[in-house]
């Protein structure tokens, strides 16, 4: 069972990583570029997107085996995503 756990752990952790970038990325960042008409939720859907590619390019790369360096990229993932998405 500590395998299925730590799954469930790590897309729990992925999905609040994705969730976290989008909304900041919707209501801080576009608003004080001029404004958006993009809603949170899909905003909050696009980071998750990034967030998952993010973690599993690590994971394929075959970063250290801490669970930090593939958060850290999923990060870097959701953040990127969101801004190549912005259409600017």
């Amino acid at each position: 069972m500590p395998i299925l756990t730590s799954a469930l752990a790590n897309l729990l952790i992925i999905l609040l990583i994705g969730v976290v970038a989008g909304l900041f990325f919707n209501r801080y960042w576009l608003a004080r570029i001029g404004g958006s008409s993009r809603s949170d939720l899909t905003s909050a859907l696009v980071g998750i997107a990034g967030a998952f590619i993010g973690f599993h390019v690590s994971v394929i790369i075959g970063l250290l085996p801490s669970p930090l360096m593939h958060y850290l990229l999923a990060i870097v993932g959701a953040v990127l995503v969101l801004w190549l998405w912005r259409g600017k």
